[in-house]
């Protein structure tokens, strides 16, 4: 009896060990993003970084790092080790990093590094080549015909490459505006609804760059109309673009406290920085995303 007792202890024993391992082996590898920031003219970047890191580790499927430059000036102490990660996500809008730092982010993307460019980081870095070809489009910071085309849709759905003179990036007053999806195969979008309504937040229009190697999947019609003031076009709001052995994920979206509380926006981001780092999303569509004609805004509490 008792040898039967001590043999039934040793399986048991031997199963509790092998259980964790296989859960271990099942569980998928965290994924390691890094958010950048220090300077921005959105006043609220210090908010927005602690939104967006509290939303990629809410999914449980990331750990996330900040490195924050100093408040003005070229940082020449800010070298973060973007090897490190798997994505890094820009919240950056200011002075130009040191050259050291700007060749291995470069190198970092070109050689299979996820980037995610949230709103206002797609101004910055005007005179830099390599980031410009990276976002695809940009605006403000002097962006003029030299920074490329005007990249748009027309009302067909057909790509308007405008290399018309003018500067780069403009945008009416914040109001709630309707997403179009433009690929619903993609993985960031696959399973969202062909439209659906953004909470309040600035329009950007009339950006303009490179725009190669990039791929639309959403895009918002920017109203001329009284009080909005927009292009007349449908303007990029999701995209992608392959850079070197890269992806890279680029919002317009996100620029206040209210605007990143959009259902819509949180899972478009946290989708796109899954995607940029493994070309994969596993983070399903949830059951408050907005509708068409309906915001959804999860407030958020830190």
């Amino acid at each position: 009896m008792l040898s039967r007792l001590l043999v039934a202890v040793a399986v048991l024993a031997g199963l509790a060990m092998c259980f964790p391992a296989v859960a271990a082996a099942q569980s998928p590898q965290k994924i390691k993003a890094l958010i950048v920031d220090g300077q921005n003219n959105h006043k609220n970047w210090p908010d927005t970084t602690k939104m967006m890191k509290k939303y990629l580790e809410d999914t449980g499927r990331f750990t996330v790092d900040v490195a924050t430059t100093a408040t003005k000036g070229t940082d020449p102490s800010f070298k973060p080790e973007f090897k490190k990660y798997d994505v890094v996500v820009s919240n950056y809008n200011g002075d130009a990093w040191p050259a050291e730092t700007q060749k291995a982010f470069d190198e970092f993307v070109k050689n299979g590094g996820g980037f995610a460019c949230i709103h206002a980081a797609d101004n910055a870095f005007s005179e830099w080549p390599a980031y410009n070809e990276m976002i695809g489009l940009g605006g403000w910071g002097g962006r003029n015909e030299k920074s490329g085309p005007y990249v748009f849709l027309d009302d067909a759905g057909k790509l308007v490459r405008d290399g018309s003179k003018g500067g780069g990036g403009h945008h009416g007053p914040q109001h709630p505006f309707q997403i179009t999806i433009r690929d619903a195969e993609h993985p960031i979008t696959k399973g969202m609804p062909r439209a659906w309504l953004h909470v309040n937040d600035e329009l950007y229009d009339k950006l303009r760059g490179p725009g190669e190697n990039m791929h639309i999947l959403a895009t918002t019609f920017a109203d001329p109309g009284p009080g909005k003031l927009g292009s007349g076009h449908h303007e990029p709001m999701i995209m992608t673009i392959d850079y070197g052995k890269g992806r890279v994920f680029h919002t317009p979206m996100g620029h206040g406290n209210d605007s990143q509380e959009c259902v819509g926006f949180i899972i478009t981001f946290i989708r796109g920085c899954e995607w940029a780092a493994t070309g994969k999303v596993t983070q399903p569509i949830p059951s408050d995303f907005p509708g068409a004609d309906k915001t959804s805004q999860r407030k958020f509490g830190g």
